[in-house]
């Protein structure tokens, strides 16, 4: 039996038992803001939100996360809360509201500033800032109390997202030993060595110990965390279950390769066809072949190898000019940070050179769409592509190549997808390339635009039988499903008799007893 989201809400409804789901994440799945005098609701880019967003519809429960449109206070209610989506309530959105510098140290700085690099093994030297650590740790705080409040008077499973949040589950298990904690960490793990350069890299893995369960979306990342803990923290191991023992926890450690909703593209390809004409004509596409990448303008997913790649493929193929366009939509992120304005600055300067140096009056090999496009886009545009180029320098998983898949009711298409994104273990009839060689990306560029019909064909289907059967449904059932093996009623039953008191977020007690008061914490910024 395939999975669907009735499936999902029969898994839920029978396996939680009464529990309440809660969703940890740093992104909000619904962003308010105002725009000409109203109200909007916006869904935010990235993959993390477009996974959980349809679990959240179909098992109901709470969403934490950080609220950070200019108009999300008005819209919620005295403690944070609006029922999402707005079109039809399925579930509650809690929001916490963090100061610009706990937002700039936690999420700018440590986070993404010293975790994201550090991860992530791209050449890109992680920063390591005590005042960012100070703010990472009380924000951890600040969401553990809002959490600990949504918890009250009953069971519940707390599913904390990625790598914003690595301290939270042990503040949760002090506070409440009752709760089911899993986490799942949506980037890579590097190996022990890498990592242990951190100067808090105990403290980190102390936290993520506290989980029940710890899903990565690869065994290859699951055997990089337990090889790191052996080498850093004091722990016993069980190579055999796959599990860490330290201070009378269990952790449990497994891969879950995190997929899409398949159903998603069915609604947004209505009326594609119109769509793409109008933005062929928007940027002079012609009738050509078009080439797709859909990215945040991040130096972890190669944008500037892919666009040196079309500069190689039109050296060595110059017949191909004029024949093709690389469309690369590329929403702004992170921009606060100069390394993302510095990437930026680059793509633009590398799309100017490659244009200058091959295109012609009414021809540009590459249009650059620096901008947040939407899925009513998006999805007509992989509908519409000749190939999809996915050309990451290092993913935990990378669901754009899952989407494209998902599109290609056609079944034609082909799939560029780096071998160091996590779906290149599944989705192994993708032409697969090695980002880093540029005559290697240029050929995988040139199959896309070549190869016969056929053969698009039976490799497209696999894929999307693949997809299908792995979808996002699935991947939220089996981790569920282990993590309610966890729920233990007994000791609820008697911790919740006890009271269980969750801090306020803003006492200034410190929380827990783990982490000592000090002039930082009391002041992060």
């Amino acid at each position: 039996m395939g999975w669907t989201r009735d499936r999902l809400e029969d898994v839920a409804r029978t396996r939680l038992g009464g529990a309440k789901l809660i969703i940890v994440a740093n992104r909000e799945p619904y962003i308010h803001q105002f725009r000409d005098g109203a109200v909007e609701v916006m869904r935010p880019a990235g993959g993390l939100t477009a996974a959980l967003d349809p679990v959240m519809r179909a098992c109901g429960g709470v969403w934490v996360g950080h609220g950070s449109g200019d108009a999300d206070q008005v819209t919620a209610d005295a403690r944070g809360r609006v029922r999402v989506p707005p079109e039809k309530p399925a579930y509650t959105l809690r929001r916490v509201w963090l100061t610009p510098e706990q937002e700039s140290g936690y999420y700018y700085g440590f986070a993404n500033s010293s975790l994201w690099p550090l991860c992530h093994q791209v050449y890109r030297r992680p920063t390591f800032d005590p005042g960012h650590w100070a703010a990472y740790r009380r924000v951890n705080e600040l969401f553990a109390a809002a959490v600990l409040e949504e918890a009250r008077g009953g069971p519940a499973i707390v599913f904390v997202q990625d790598y914003h949040f690595a301290l939270l589950p042990r503040l949760l298990k002090r506070a409440r030993p009752d709760l089911t904690v899993a986490q799942f960490w949506h980037i890579p793990w590097p190996n022990p060595e890498t990592f242990r350069v951190c100067p808090w890299a105990a403290e980190l893995l102390d936290g993520m110990l506290g989980n029940d369960l710890l899903g990565f979306h690869t065994q290859y990342h699951c055997n990089n965390f337990l090889e790191t803990v052996d080498r850093t923290v004091e722990s016993r191991t069980c190579r055999e279950r796959f599990s860490v023992s330290r201070g009378g926890q269990t952790t449990t450690v497994r891969p879950f390769p995190i997929s899409v909703d398949p159903d998603l593209a069915v609604g947004y390809l209505t009326g594609w066809e119109e769509r793409i004409a109008a933005l062929r004509r928007a940027y002079g596409l012609g009738d050509r072949p078009l080439l797709v990448g859909v990215d945040r303008v991040d130096y972890t997913k190669g944008i500037p190898e892919r666009l040196r790649a079309v500069d190689r493929l039109l050296e060595l193929r110059p017949e191909l000019r004029g024949r093709f366009h690389l469309v690369q939509l590329g929403a702004p992120s992170r921009t606060n940070l100069i390394e993302y304005r510095d990437l930026n600055e680059e793509v633009r300067t590398l799309t100017d050179r490659v244009n200058g140096r091959h295109g012609t009056a009414g021809w540009r090999p590459v249009v650059f769409v620096n901008e947040h496009c939407g899925p009513e886009l998006i999805y007509p545009l992989y509908r519409a592509a000749a190939g999809c180029v996915v050309s990451s320098l290092h993913d935990g998983m990378n669901l754009v190549a899952k989407e494209f898949v998902t599109a290609r009711d056609d079944d034609r298409g082909v799939l560029v997808l780096s071998e160091f994104a996590g779906a290149a273990r599944e989705l192994t009839d993708a032409v697969v390339v090695n980002p880093f060689d540029v005559d290697g990306l240029a050929a995988g560029l040139h199959a896309a635009l070549t190869m016969p019909p056929a053969e698009q064909q039976r490799r497209m289907r696999r894929m999307r039988a693949q997809v299908a059967d792995h979808n996002i449904y699935r991947w939220a059932g089996v981790l569920l499903s282990e993590a309610t093996k966890l729920l233990d009623p007994g000791p609820r039953v008697a911790r919740r008799a006890a009271g269980a008191r969750a801090p306020a977020a803003d006492d200034d007690t410190p929380f827990p007893a783990r982490y000592p008061a000090t002039p930082l914490l009391s002041n992060p910024a």
